[in-house]
């Protein structure tokens, strides 16, 4: 799951930093405020507490971490983990991230022609990709996770059972999630579910072995509504 000490690590972090000296020149480091990386430009960390991220088209990044703020990626920017505790993230095409991407509440959307190197991972948010290639594993507790058209996952899919610490607050029964591997979708590795999700597998898409559901197949550009 997300590495929630090096979030709570950069704010701490931070909070230290704004009081001493200046961050070196290719890195962009706040406790308030929002950051953008400027299209076609070079950075180093870019790094915030409350605040959102804006990598700009063609920029390449370091990494890019906040902790109460966004971060969106511009189509064929470059970077390396990105992460956020309090928001989603978005990547237009053509991105490049040589590492993870990691929320805890928030969404995780990665367009057309992405690569990820590292894998993605999320407690309270949906995940999508749409014609990605993920080079390890895609994990949640109580998200939605769609494998949309065309992507490869090259590790496999997991969702974990949630805890106390872990459970949004909210009102009547939850829905279980709802995992959704789209036409051509292929996921290398195991798919394993510790609660129950509602699993969607196209006719077209080729998975690893399932355990803690069964796969409903389907036709068609979309899964059945439930």
């Amino acid at each position: 799951m997300p590495r929630l000490p090096l979030a709570f690590a950069l704010a701490a972090a931070l909070g230290i930093a704004g009081a001493g000296p200046a961050a070196a020149q290719e890195d962009v480091n706040k406790v308030n405020g929002s950051i953008t990386a400027n299209a076609g430009q070079a950075y180093g960390d870019l790094e915030t507490v409350n605040g959102s991220i804006r990598i700009e088209a063609g920029a390449r990044v370091e990494s890019a971490q906040t902790v109460n703020g966004s971060i969106k990626v511009a189509e064929r920017a470059q970077t390396r983990d990105l992460g956020t505790v309090n928001g989603g993230i978005r990547a237009e095409h053509g991105i490049q991230v040589d590492g993870h991407i990691e929320t805890v509440n928030g969404e995780i959307f990665v367009d057309r022609g992405g690569r990820v190197t590292g894998g993605i991972s999320t407690v309270n948010g949906s995940i999508g990709l749409v014609d990605t290639d993920l080079g390890k594993d895609i994990e949640t507790v109580n998200g939605d996770i769609t494998v949309g058209v065309g992507s490869h996952v090259r590790g496999g899919i997991k969702v974990e059972k949630p805890t106390s610490s872990w459970m949004p607050i909210s009102f009547g029964k939850r829905r279980p999630p709802r995992i959704i591997i789209g036409p051509d979708a292929v996921v290398d590795g195991s798919l394993v579910f510790e609660r129950e999700v509602k699993l969607y597998v196209h006719k077209t898409a080729k998975i690893g072995p399932v355990t803690g559901a069964t796969a409903v197949p389907y036709e068609g550009e979309r899964a059945p509504e439930e």
